[in-house]
Order: C-alpha cells, then sequence, then structure tokens
C-alpha cells in the first residue's frame, strides 16, 4: 500500500468514526430534549396544583371568616338549657321609672285591727287553749276562768228569776180575784207591788251578768247549766286573726286587785302597718296615697300605700312618723320586723324600659341578650335614667324584641367560654 492509500485510508476512516460520532450525538439530544420538556411540563403541574391549592384555601378562609361574621355574637343555648339555667324571656316596651326615698321601717300590726282578751271577772285561770302563733276565729273559746264571783252573781240571777216568777204567780192570782170583787184592793196592789220588786231585783242580777261579760244567750241558757259550771267562764276571742302574745298560765290568779287582767293579745294580720322614719328635710316631699315598696325575707317586693304623714318631728329620733298600710296574706311581713322601705317621690314614663337583670357590662359597654333561633344574640345598647330596678334604652332595641331578663350573666360567661375557645 502506498503511502497516498494509507493517508486516504486514514482520512476516511476519521471521516467514518466522526460520522458515527454525529449519529449516535443525535439521539442523545434528542433524549436531553424531551427530558427537559417533561421536567418542564412537571413544573407547570405542580405550579397549577400550587396556584389551586393556594386559591382553595383561600376560598376556604373567605367562606369561615364569612361564616364567623355571621356566628359572632350568637351565643348558643337549647330550650333546655334556658330552662336549666332559669333564664327568663321578655319583649321590651314603654315602663316607668321611679325617683325613690330609702327610709328605715319597722313593720307593726294595725292598731284597729289588735284584740286584747281580758279577764272582767275575778277568777283562777283553768284553761289556756291557744299559744302564740295559733289561728283563733272570732268568737272562739280560748280560755277558761274558775270564777267565784261569777258564781254568785249566775246563782243571784237564777234565785231573782225564780223569786220573780212565784210573784207574777201571786199576781196574776190576786188580779183574778180582785177583778171578780173575792179580794180586797190592797191585797192585789201589795201583789203587784211585790212583782215589780222582783222584776227589779232580776234587771239588776241580770246587768250584774252582763257586766261580767255574759252575753244574752249565756243568760237565758243558765237555768239549764249544770250547778258546777256555774263558777266557769268562757273567755271568747274578739277577732279572727293570730295570738301574737300570751299573757297569763294555768292557775294565775286573773281579774282582781293587783292581779293580771289581759290573757292573751290577738292580731288580725291580714294587713300591717309600716312606721317609717323620714327625715325632716325629706318629708315635704312625701304625701298620702304615694307607693311604698319593701322587700321581704325570700326577696318578694311587697307594695303598699302612705297612709298618714305625721304633722311632728319625733323628739327622740328628729324624724317624722309616717304610716304605710300593707296587705299581707300571706303573713310574710311579721310585727317587730326592721327593714328598709323605698317611697315613690316620682314617676317618669320611658319609651324602653330593660330590667337591670337584663343588663350585662361586656368590654365596657351595655349589652344585653336578644332571642334568636338559636339561643341569644349580644347587642349593644345605650342606656338613660335608671332606677334601682330598671334601665331606659335609648338606643340598640326596638319595641317589642324579646331578651334575656333574668340570669343573663350565664350568657354573658356563655359568650366569654365562646371568645377565648375562638382565639
Amino acid at each position: 500500500m502506498t503511502r497516498r492509500d494509507f493517508g486516504d485510508n486514514v482520512t476516511g476512516s476519521r471521516d467514518s468514526e466522526s460520522t458515527a460520532r454525529r449519529i449516535a450525538i443525535r439521539p442523545f439530544g434528542a433524549f436531553l430534549l424531551l427530558v427537559t420538556m417533561a421536567l418542564i411540563a412537571v413544573g407547570l403541574a405542580r405550579g397549577g396544583r400550587s396556584d389551586l391549592a393556594t386559591q382553595s384555601r383561600e376560598s376556604e378562609g373567605k367562606a369561615e371568616a364569612a361564616e364567623s361574621k355571621v356566628a359572632d355574637g350568637l351565643v348558643k343555648v337549647s330550650p333546655s338549657q334556658i330552662e336549666k339555667a332559669k333564664i327568663e324571656i321578655s319583649p321590651v316596651g314603654p315602663g316607668t321609672l321611679r325617683k325613690r326615698l330609702t327610709v328605715p321601717a319597722a313593720v307593726a300590726a294595725d292598731p284597729d285591727r289588735i284584740g286584747r282578751v281580758a279577764a272582767k271577772v275575778a277568777g283562777i285561770v283553768a284553761e289556756m287553749r291557744k299559744r302564740i302563733g295559733d289561728r283563733v276565729a272570732a268568737n272562739e273559746v280560748i280560755a277558761i276562768i274558775d270564777s267565784r264571783e261569777l258564781a254568785d252573781a249566775k246563782s243571784g240571777f237564777l234565785a231573782a228569776a225564780v223569786d220573780h216568777d212565784l210573784q207574777n204567780t201571786l199576781f196574776q192570782r190576786e188580779k183574778g180575784l180582785f177583778e171578780k170583787k173575792i179580794t180586797a184592793e190592797q191585797a192585789f196592789l201589795k201583789a203587784k207591788s211585790s212583782l215589780a220588786e222582783a222584776k227589779l231585783r232580776l234587771d239588776l242580777a241580770r246587768q250584774k251578768l252582763v257586766t261580767l261579760d255574759m252575753t244574752e244567750a249565756e243568760i237565758s241558757a243558765l237555768a239549764a247549766q249544770p250547778i258546777a259550771n256555774l263558777k266557769r267562764k268562757e273567755i271568747r276571742a274578739p277577732l279572727a286573726g293570730r295570738v301574737i302574745e300570751r299573757l297569763a298560765d294555768i292557775g294565775q290568779p286573773v281579774g282582781g286587785e293587783g292581779q293580771a287582767k289581759e290573757l292573751y293579745v290577738v292580731a288580725d294580720l291580714s294587713v300591717v302597718q309600716v312606721d317609717l322614719s323620714v327625715l325632716p328635710n325629706d318629708l315635704p316631699f312625701v304625701h298620702e296615697g304615694q307607693t311604698v315598696s319593701i322587700k321581704t325575707v325570700d326577696g318578694r317586693r311587697l307594695t303598699g300605700k302612705v297612709a298618714t304623714v305625721a304633722a311632728t318631728v319625733t323628739r327622740d329620733t328628729r324624724s317624722g312618723r309616717v304610716l304605710a298600710d300593707f296587705k299581707n296574706q300571706d303573713l310574710a311581713l311579721h310585727p317587730g320586723v326592721l327593714l328598709d322601705a323605698d317611697i315613690d317621690l316620682e314617676t317618669t314614663r320611658v319609651k324602653l324600659r330593660a330590667p337591670r337583670a337584663a343588663v350585662q357590662t361586656i368590654e365596657g359597654v351595655p349589652t344585653v341578650f336578644v332571642r334568636a333561633a338559636d339561643g341569644f344574640v349580644k347587642r349593644k345598647v345605650q342606656i338613660g335614667a335608671s332606677d334601682d330596678d330598671a334601665y331606659e334604652i335609648l338606643r340598640g332595641l326596638a319595641p317589642g324584641e324579646a331578651i334575656a331578663t333574668t340570669n343573663s350573666f350565664v350568657l354573658k360567661a356563655e359568650a366569654g367560654k365562646n371568645e377565648v375557645s375562638e382565639d
């Protein structure tokens, strides 16, 4: 082989290798191109999914925010929970606010409804049938006294009655004989005089029994009464009510000189009197007919009316005495109890009135709880004038809206729990 031929062969061989490399490189480049395109596609896909996820999260966030906004201020409670918490619901509307004067007071029995049961005969207490606090009916026998004085008076009356009957019989006989001209007029006149004297003695004996507190019915029944009962005196209640004092015991001498006279004090407590002590500066504002309210031991508020305003100031207390009458059918007011009383001096009508128990302060703002389908909704309100029981509502409520009027602090606590859990 010549050098030319060898060179040609070498050159041909290099061309063949170059061609082979080019042929080998082309598939590899295509592969790289495909890989690059795939990576780009994957990146785009991921980016798209990321954008979609972001958009989805934003949508969910907006929905949650919207839902939170709808539920803001809602305290969910069921009807059974409302009943268990003793939450009362009432519509708001117009009402009255009262300017009140608070004064010390004392409960007393009405003096026109007090009966003092006294022994009007001297004797020994045989029975005491009632204790303090017992109910009594009008004219009920509540004590028995054994009285020698009464026995003598009854005996004298019975003897006078027998003598009167005898003298009346003799008079009728003499009268008949005189009319028939059988006896002389002198005998007739003597019989007439004896009858008049017997009648006088009978009337005096009857009057003595009346003085000793016997009724006409009791006197008429004396003739049929056993001799052993002549000394017994029944003591009856002068009115219906309750025994507020018991002043004698069995076996105690009563009714005589230097002895106890009263056995019981009975009072009708269905109406009582409340004695109010009002300072002189406040007396000009207190008038008959004004409403007076007091709170009982069990928390109830009772109302009465001013009956009397004293014209003078008491020397010891330097205060004016004002008397108010209170109905006391359930006997919630007991004589002797000391308490505070509120006198309504002035009243003001307002368009919307809400009880104090309905208004809670949340973050320094007066708030009420308005009834909703699922519970209650917090509602900020603006309050105006007030008294001890209620507020005037200036803004935040409409007439007729139902709100929680008692135990609203339970709803306030529940609302606070909801806010903490949301945080």
